[in-house]
């Protein structure tokens, strides 16, 4: 199989250890591009955060971020679309969170026009909240402001606790109103409008360009990177992955700090 469309998680997949892109899987990615095939970022990263991966690559690709929710062209900096969670029911998975996991935080992301659309805050946060990675962008507002408008997705953070822990608690509640899913262990729930993943973001890209799954390769490493993987005609999960995403692939290529995404591509493209 040539795929016609790569895509790929960011965060222990594309990027190794210091978020860098290597050389090596810059040269296979970029061999793949010049032939004419199709490469997507799909990552949990809000828009805002992929620059700094544009700048990485040397080029600037479409990406699915937020986990799916938002599609983003990043060489024109427009967001293409984006689905949300209502007011209505973040004030509802809110109630939940706070019930189910006492002293939880809880955040949401929203989006503008573009990546930093001044006009829209775009992660605000509850009094307290603790942030799970260590470049805190975040406002903290009310409970009240911070579900007065629609999101693209409702974070839960509870400092200390296990995401999979988190998770097998907030599932029984929570499944019926938003889809559930994590990138890290580090005690953070993302949660997602109903049916949406990273392979309902890729599939809005692939779509229009009458791409079908059978016809593209996907990498990950974590939970939120199973539906991708599972829907791809080749899912390819990293030798770090998470024993989630190990099962939902068709094969493990090494880690993000082996060259792993390269070592794939350059079957058939160096």
């Amino acid at each position: 199989m040539l795929p016609t469309l790569i895509a790929t998680d960011v965060d222990g997949t594309l990027l190794d250890g210091d978020e860098h892109v290597t050389a090596r899987t810059r040269a296979a990615v970029r061999a793949a591009v010049d032939a004419g095939t199709h490469f997507v970022l799909a990552t949990g990263r809000p828009p805002r955060w992929v620059p700094p991966v544009v700048e990485e690559l040397g080029f600037a690709p479409m990406a699915v971020c937020a986990n799916g929710a938002v599609i983003y062209d990043s060489a024109t900096d427009r967001i293409v679309s984006a689905r949300t969670l209502s007011a209505e029911l973040l004030t509802t998975l809110a109630d939940i969170a706070t019930r189910v996991i006492p002293g939880a935080g809880l955040a949401v992301e929203r989006v503008g026009r573009s990546a930093h659309d001044a006009a829209t805050p775009q992660f605000v946060s509850s009094p307290g909240y603790e942030h799970a990675w260590l470049n805190p962008d975040n406002t903290e507002v009310s409970l009240e402001d911070l579900l007065s408008a629609p999101a693209v997705k409702l974070l839960i953070r509870k400092a200390g606790a296990r995401s999979a822990d988190m998770a097998a608690a907030l599932a029984p509640h929570i499944g019926i109103e938003g889809d559930l899913t994590y990138s890290t262990n580090n005690g953070l729930i993302e949660v997602m409008p109903i049916g949406i993943s990273k392979a309902s973001g890729i599939e809005e890209v692939a779509r229009p360009l009458g791409i079908a799954a059978e016809d593209a390769v996907t990498f990950g490493d974590m939970p939120n990177d199973v539906p991708m993987l599972r829907w791809a005609g080749l899912g390819v999960a990293m030798g770090n992955a998470h024993p989630d995403a190990l099962a939902a692939a068709n094969e493990v290529t090494t880690t993000n700090a082996d060259d792993g995404v390269a070592r794939v591509l350059e079957r058939w493209w160096m």
